[in-house]
């Protein structure tokens, strides 16, 4: 097995290897210690039922990323018509989005699905900081989802029949 050397090896190329994992697009937001902050992600995933944790990564250049540290967090699923939130807060700014006040982390309306999270645990991931949550509310509503593949955004179209009716 081959180490990665950067000195040797294309970063570009490596981060577009990466880019051919579609994933779903979310924004993680929470109250800093001025202001009400959010991140868009697209590394999330679920962890654990019992307990309910969920995981971000979050890269340590990002201006948030300490404030989030020990912090109750919330994270949105976007929507497929939610791309210029999720440019919003990937630092395009457009006009701010409405905020919805959360019982333990603020969240955004309209996301296909949010998890409100006290903070659980949080690991060094090299260049990021992985975030563990522990789920303590969520809600969903039914549509297309936001993805992202190959450095654009795509809709992920909504299954009828999910899971939840096989449970």
């Amino acid at each position: 097995m081959r180490v990665f050397d950067p000195a040797r090896q294309n970063v570009a190329r490596l981060r577009s290897a990466f880019g051919r994992f579609a994933t779903g697009v979310a924004v993680v937001t929470f109250d800093g210690l001025e202001k009400r902050h959010g991140l868009t992600v697209n590394s999330f995933t679920s962890v654990s039922i019992d307990p309910p944790l969920v995981l971000v990564s979050i890269a340590r250049t990002t201006a948030a990323h300490d404030q989030l540290e020990g912090r109750p967090f919330t994270v949105n699923i976007l929507g497929a018509e939610q791309e210029k939130v999720a440019l919003h807060f990937a630092g395009r700014p457009d006009r701010d989005p409405e905020w919805v006040e959360g019982d333990v982390a603020p969240r955004l309306a309209g996301a296909l699905a949010h998890f409100e999270c006290n903070a659980w645990r949080s690991y060094d991931g090299g260049d990021h900081t992985l975030y563990l949550g522990e789920v303590v509310g969520f809600d969903y509503r039914d549509g297309d989802a936001l993805g992202f593949s190959n450095s654009r955004f795509t809709v992920v179209p909504e299954i009828s029949l999910g899971v939840e009716y096989l449970l």
